[in-house]
């Protein structure tokens, strides 16, 4: 599995109801994406949860790096560099995935927190703990899905995670609201951890 997310941040009196016009009319082009575990159509609007930007934000999981690169590589991403500019492409290696209570809901909202593994800590261990955490998480009321991955060049660590509901528990990191769940290849993804 491999974690995917752009974030593209955009200006604070922007229409956000432009981004949800286009997640309407266009997300339903993955929905039978092969390679793609699901993507959750995630946004960020000022003043909402804590939010201090409007973002556009989704976040992918794929069950191959062939099917990533076809997709960074293909129409898709190129009408997202064509409509926005080239964002950076944020990715980690799968290190877990976690189907939660709620996974046969649609989710309303996502959570994504940026752990770094600290230089003076051992990353197996620290992946050990992570992966823990993730196992308490696929359990709590409202999750859909949980996932965690790694980034080693920079040693942090990603937790995302869907929640059935709009308001999700208090949990660290940024909220989004999600617009749209592609899942054509969910099944797909292995549970646990990912070696």
């Amino acid at each position: 599995m491999l974690a995917m997310q752009y974030r593209i941040t955009l200006p604070a009196d922007y229409d956000m109801k432009i981004i949800r016009h286009r997640v309407e009319t266009k997300g339903a082009l993955l929905d039978d994406f092969s390679g793609l575990g699901l993507k959750a159509y995630g946004i960020r609007e000022r003043g909402v949860d804590g939010s201090p930007v409007h973002q556009y934000a989704p976040f992918y999981l794929w069950t191959a790096p062939e099917a990533m690169n076809r997709f960074l590589w293909g129409p898709g991403f190129q009408g997202i560099v064509r409509d926005f500019g080239r964002p950076p492409v944020e990715h980690w290696q799968g290190l877990g995935f976690e189907r939660g209570p709620a996974a046969g809901t649609v989710p309303r909202a996502a959570t994504r927190h940026a752990e770094p593994v600290p230089a003076a800590a051992d990353p197996a261990s620290a992946v050990e703990g992570a992966l823990a955490r993730l196992a308490e998480r696929a359990r709590k009321d409202g999750v859909h899905t949980t996932a965690l991955g790694i980034d080693p060049r920079g040693w942090e660590l990603i937790h995302f995670t869907l929640w059935a509901e709009s308001a999700p528990p208090s949990e660290p990191g940024d909220r989004y609201q999600v617009l749209h769940l592609s899942t054509p290849e969910l099944d797909a993804l292995p549970r646990g951890r990912h070696w």
